[in-house]
């Protein structure tokens, strides 16, 4: 049995140890590559790799809980094990990390009155409950029983976000209740207020910065009683949004003096080794003045790119760390390619109307609810009425809604609402909806006639008298909203409204319109669409590509000519993808290849696409 403790530095088995570490988060990466990523660690000259637990993924659906494939933290743990390395768990039920609701779990939200990282009792006895099943999983690993587990981590970024002591103390006691032994840390960002706000009795400070190394910790040196200085999460980069411009890239030169203070000085966890993949629909977003979802990849300028290959700034940091330890030579065991599988041909397309009946079956309801309150958590989510009562639609507004909606008229598209345009009623100009409703059409036609006007003047006549008089109420044209969750927002108090789809109402016309079919749309059964329905240009689609191989490479799919929209491999979400970028190209893995024949299928929301894709041998973040 080992032993590591906290003293006036850190000590494993009584020697004084330098902690070296690496966050790497197994969930971001195929299980298959996690032998090669924590190899490629072990040389650069690590001795310990840092990771998350994601809740979300471990206990998707209340009381269910996966410990299986991206989710087997312990395969994870005895990995790293035989590669030598130790391991900082931190299991704390929220990460951040740019993660889909900074790792909590989507059906907390059930809860309209959910208060999250306080002392509020629903909340905290979800914890436990999870608990009381994770920690049997990890706790056995603890360096004290015969593993390689040093630390563990009770919160994270705590004073950032709130200080009731209470709670902190309530997540201390419940992981020593559940036989957490090593030494527990906390991690804040390098800020007095943070330390007191985000301190918890029998918990070690550390910090998470980039930069000013000397500065950050002469800040944390206040409140470590003497004990080591750590930077737990060393940023040597940073993560990207849609629509960003470009890709985000760290200072090689600065960030390489940075490390070389940090382990002169004391302890250091990089932040990312390797940053992965925000496979699904796992990415977070953040929240300022407006909605900025991340991107799929989540290369982050790691010292590893998002597909494992070695960097310049792995061998600059391999140098200075050679500087305090000897770095191990270190054989790479597993055989990784990248290949270029050419231009697809599109072989099958549906329109999403037409196959809605064989993804999905709705929820008829007076009034729209929240996903969350239909026990879905991602994805879409479509709501279905008929204009029973308006004379068509001249003013809409929907209330409550997250995060971006995409509405119709008879199938065709009316109009498409975002963030802070989600916020405001909007008026549709007559000739649009025109555009939209046949049926309205056909009625113009004979308003027209009666009337003697021409075509130019027409929908302003209407738009006129016949919204007004009603001449246009009872065609019963349909209405769709198709609503996508582009996120949860990952950091800051707007966690708690992170419901999404229509909260409120629908507004047409200054009232609220009601009688609806829900249907929810988590895209987690792509194999039930049925291609053999009609196709409408301009509508929501799915689109089937179909490739064989003989040899396994990673490979990129090119998205050029595609709007927006998410796309599948073999029945497995790679992510989301979006025209405006930085990323324009989605990472495959080998593994998620098979011999022989392999299907993609793209589901994109905005009518606009192209026959083909391509799959090439390198990435495109911007």
């Amino acid at each position: 049995m080992g032993k590591f403790e906290i003293k006036d530095t850190f000590y494993l088995n009584g020697e004084p140890f330098k902690v070296i570490s690496g966050s790497f988060h197994y969930f971001r990466t195929v299980p298959e590559y996690w032998v090669d990523r924590l190899e490629k660690l072990k040389a650069l000259g690590c001795n310990t790799v840092e990771t998350y637990i994601p809740w979300n993924l471990t206990e998707p659906k209340k009381g269910e809980f996966n410990f299986e494939g991206f989710c087997d933290v312990e395969k994870f743990i005895q990995t790293a094990t035989e590669l030598g390395l130790y391991i900082i768990i931190r299991p704390s039920p929220y990460i951040c990390a740019e993660w889909e609701f900074g790792g909590l779990p989507a059906w907390l939200l059930k809860d309209r009155n959910m208060r999250l990282r306080v002392s509020y009792k629903p909340f905290l006895d979800a914890v436990e409950d999870y608990y009381k099943v994770l920690m049997p999983k990890i706790t056995k690993y603890q360096i004290d029983n015969g593993g390689n587990v040093i630390l563990m981590q009770i919160e994270n970024e705590y004073g950032y976000y709130a200080n009731d002591h209470e709670y902190m103390k309530f997540m201390h006691d419940l992981m020593v209740k559940y036989g957490v032994t090593v030494p527990l840390i906390t991690s804040d960002g390098p800020y007095h207020e943070s330390y007191r706000g985000g301190y918890a009795e029998g918990a070690h400070p550390t910090g998470n910065f980039g930069s000013k190394t000397e500065e950050r910790f002469d800040v944390i040196k206040d409140y470590t009683n003497g004990g080591p200085l750590m930077c737990a999460e060393f940023w040597v980069g940073w993560f990207d949004h849609w629509g960003n411009g470009g890709h985000m890239k760290g200072n090689l030169v600065q960030s390489a003096e940075d490390l070389d203070k940090m382990l002169e000085l004391g302890n250091v966890s990089i932040y990312m080794f390797q940053g992965g993949t925000n496979f699904g629909f796992m990415n977070g977003s953040n929240y300022y003045d407006a909605l900025t979802p991340d991107v799929t990849s989540y290369d982050y300028d790691g010292i590893l790119t998002e597909d494992g290959q070695i960097t310049e700034k792995y061998r600059k940091y391999q140098e200075i760390i050679g500087k305090y330890v000897d770095v191990p030579e270190v054989e790479l065991t597993t055989k990784i390619q990248r290949k270029s599988y050419g231009t697809l041909t599109c072989t099958d397309k549906v329109s999403l109307f037409e196959t809605l009946d064989t993804i999905s079956t709705p929820v008829h309801l007076p009034y729209t609810v929240n996903m969350e309150e239909l026990d879905q958590n991602y994805g879409y989510i479509l709501y279905r009425s008929r204009l029973h009562s308006e004379a068509g639609i001249a003013k809409l507004k929907l209330w409550e809604t997250g995060d971006r909606a995409n509405v119709f008229v008879e199938e065709n598209p009316l109009i498409t609402l975002y963030d802070l345009e989600l916020n405001d009623e909007h008026n549709i100009p007559m000739e649009k909806y025109l555009a939209c409703s046949q049926p309205a059409q056909m009625l113009a036609g004979k308003f027209m006639m009666e009337r003697g006007l021409t075509p130019e003047t027409a929908a302003a006549a209407i738009g006129e008298a016949g919204l007004s008089t009603g001449t246009l109420q009872g065609l019963n044209e349909k209405f769709d909203i198709l609503v996508e969750n582009m996120g949860r927002v990952n950091f800051g108090p707007r966690m708690e409204t992170q419901r999404k789809g229509i909260g409120r109402c629908v507004q047409i016309n200054g009232h609220i319109h009601n009688d609806w079919d829900i249907y929810t749309l988590p895209l987690d059964n792509v194999d039930k669409v049925d291609f053999s329905g009609d196709y409408k240009e301009g509508a929501p689609a799915f689109y089937k590509f179909t490739f064989n191989v003989d040899e396994k490479g990673d490979t990129f799919l090119d998205f050029t000519g595609w709007g927006k929209g998410v796309a599948f491999i073999n029945g497995f979400n790679l992510g989301r993808f979006w025209e405006i970028g930085p990323q324009k190209r989605l990472y495959i893995p080998a593994p998620l290849l098979k011999d022989g024949e392999n299907e993609i299928i793209i589901f994109e929301t905005e009518g606009k696409v192209r026959d083909t894709i391509e799959l090439k041998d390198e990435p495109d973040i911007g």
